[in-house]
């Protein structure tokens, strides 16, 4: 990771603690691609090997999504609404449907709540995996990424067979769903589900315990619980440094009510430490949560009469003139959308409120005093999208 051409290194002179004339480096990582997690850019200043300032330049990537939002009626803004986090689509999507229906008044067929819940689910899985897979790949070790792509793929058949989609599944739509459970999916879904629990303790094998990973991440990075509130943390970050909060229970949507509900198979999973390594061990413990809630919502789905999985819409659709906002727990956090109508077919204004953005704003303050070489270690372990971080 060295300075762009563009931006080379500075020197400043100033004097060290022994009266030894000393020089502090400003370092540029990134924002080429792929130097860092895609295009963000850190301006680091060092005193030797420590970090005394560290300063997140976001925007390379900035594509406008809240304007395009705007210009686009309630049914399109689902396609762009999956873009912004590629490895939470389906449960962006979520966001933007569950803010127009609630605007309407509408209610939504249960088979649709139902299958959207353990869609939300089997992406919250698939997004986790894939951080389960690169974090230990930027610490050196490159087995578990084939590990869990293997156990990425079993979900994703599902996923592209009721969608459609690899990435972006546009499954979602204003009142429910685009199409019905195909017939046999659910075995096939429960399946999946099955053989990913199975295989899971071969992923853990090679992350719990594992010398070389507690030694890079145990102690680094702390994220205080100050700062989560300070900063706006969310989402398993928040969650490992303490902070017990998740929208799934706390503010209910969809069909978490009766998932998160005494005796149900949800649970919010927490740690105190606040460090890079338990946030990599709330990611994992709520892998196991997601798997659980799937297993839940398909046994539920099972006893469901057939019936509809939308409510017929108007040819042109307008909501009525006021604001609303919903915000959803996304996989890597809250991510919450609030808009402003005026009556007609698109929003007046609409606010996106991302995950990531919060969660990145306190890098600064977290790579203070960390040792150049813990600096991977660090940003990794943030969880982060790009898109996700400039909308």
């Amino acid at each position: 990771m060295s300075s762009p051409a563009s931006s080379p290194r500075e020197l400043t002179v100033g004097m060290g603690a022994g009266g030894l004339a000393t020089s502090d480096m400003v370092l540029n990582i990134g924002p080429q691609h792929p130097a860092t997690h895609g295009v963000l850019r850190l301006r680091i200043t060092l005193d030797g090997e420590r970090i005394t300032k560290c300063e997140p330049i976001v925007g390379y990537m900035h594509r406008g999504a809240e304007k395009l939002f705007e210009v686009r009626d309630y049914r399109q803004i689902l396609v762009l609404a999956n873009r912004h986090d590629w490895l939470s689509a389906f449960s962006s999507e979520i966001g933007v449907a569950l803010a127009v229906e609630k605007m309407l008044g509408m209610e939504v067929p249960e088979r649709a709540t139902w299958t959207r819940t353990l869609l939300s689910e089997l992406n919250r899985v698939l997004n986790h995996l894939m951080f389960l897979g690169s974090y230990p790949l930027e610490l050196g070790a490159i087995t578990p990424m084939f590990y869990v792509f293997r156990e990425r793929e079993e979900l994703q058949g599902v996923m592209e067979e009721i969608a459609g989609g690899r990435l972006h599944y546009m499954f979602n739509r204003v009142g429910g769903l685009r199409d019905d459970i195909p017939a046999g999916w659910l075995d096939r879904a429960a399946a999946a589900v099955s053989l990913v629990r199975s295989r899971m303790p071969e992923i853990e094998s090679f992350i719990v315990g594992n010398p070389i990973l507690n030694a890079r991440t145990k102690g680094v990075g702390v994220v205080s619980r100050e700062m989560v509130e300070q900063y706006g943390i969310t989402g398993p970050i928040a969650r490992a440094s303490g902070v017990d909060v998740d929208l799934r229970r706390d503010d209910p949507y969809l069909a978490y009510g009766e998932l998160f509900a005494p005796g149900g198979p949800g649970r919010v999973i927490t740690r105190s430490e606040g460090d890079s390594l338990a946030r990599l061990e709330v990611l994992l413990d709520q892998t196991h949560v997601s798997l659980d809630l799937a297993d839940a919502c398909i046994e539920v789905l099972r006893s469901l009469p057939q019936g509809p999985v939308n409510v017929k819409l108007p040819k042109v659709l307008k909501v009525p003139e006021g604001d609303g906002y919903v915000a959803t727990e996304n996989p890597l956090g809250f991510n919450g959308y609030y808009i402003v109508s005026r009556g007609e077919k698109t929003p007046w204004r609409l606010k996106l409120r991302s995950a990531s953005f919060n969660n990145m704003a306190c890098l600064g303050e977290v790579m203070r005093g960390q040792l150049l070489a813990d600096m991977v270690a660090i940003l990794g372990s943030m969880f982060f999208v790009v898109g996700d971080i400039d909308k």
